[in-house]
């Protein structure tokens, strides 16, 4: 059995000090790892049911792929503790997987095999990790920044689907503020293909406000809750993954 508690890293970074922990959840007798970013969570490995939606529902709203496509092209913002781009790479039809981290410690983390998922996410030759800033990225700023590709300045994708903020409108740092208004929302629709989708996943319930100016830039827009088990409180916890698809 593990210890009780560990603390396995600890790096101080532009927005605050980032920390990764382990600690034993004696009453269900599992290993949880966290990451926290001062005093907030980032995310923890006991809930991760909303995370692994955000991906199966935007790859699964690409539909089939089309004859003679090598594969769907997608972005992940947001890296953590990986399962969002595990998740992604579960599907066959995916081609490529970018995901994009503004904390270099999160990538190190994962390269190094610190936390589980590392090992997996580094040996699959589809996914490669890029540390940026996902607001910067997506508001299409010019130098290297151009696009979520630096090889590939202006490279557009099928889907880019985010977990960086706790909600559109609860917000880790005021420079992603902007992202979530229509003009940011338009420029992010710039980094898609014709009919590509955008999935944004949030800890709160649906805002039917947010959904409404998702429709208001994109084609078409919706949002679907996750309802899952929360097993410290023995009581079902609902988050939210919203969806949205670029005209064609």
């Amino acid at each position: 059995m593990s210890a009780l508690f560990k603390e396995l890293a600890y790096r101080e970074t532009p927005i605050g000090a980032l920390s990764l922990r382990r600690r034993r959840e004696l009453s269900l007798d599992v290993d949880v790892y966290e990451i926290k970013l001062g005093d907030e969570f980032l995310m923890s490995s006991l809930f991760t049911a909303s995370e692994i939606a955000l991906a199966d529902l935007g790859v699964a709203a690409l539909g089939a792929l089309e004859p003679g496509e090598a594969g769907f092209d997608i972005v992940v913002g947001g890296l953590g503790l990986g399962y969002t781009a595990q998740a992604v790479l579960a599907h066959q039809a995916v081609g490529s997987l970018v995901v994009v981290d503004y904390l270099q410690p999160i990538i190190d983390w994962h390269r190094t095999g610190l936390l589980p998922l590392g090992p997996e996410l580094t040996a699959d030759s589809r996914c490669r990790f890029v540390q940026g800033d996902f607001f910067a990225m997506a508001e299409g700023k010019s130098g290297a920044e151009i696009g979520f590709d630096p090889d590939r300045p202006g490279r557009r994708f099928d889907a880019i689907l985010v977990d960086i903020d706790h909600a559109p409108d609860a917000l880790l740092d005021d420079r992603s503020a902007s992202f979530y208004r229509p003009a940011g929302l338009a420029a992010l629709m710039n980094h898609l293909k014709p009919g590509g989708a955008f999935g944004l996943w949030s800890n709160d319930r649906p805002d039917t406000a947010f959904t409404e100016r998702l429709a208001g830039v994109f084609a078409e827009a919706w949002d679907e809750p996750v309802t899952f088990p929360n097993p410290l409180q023995d009581r079902p916890f609902t988050q939210t993954v919203y969806l949205a698809r670029a005209p064609r």
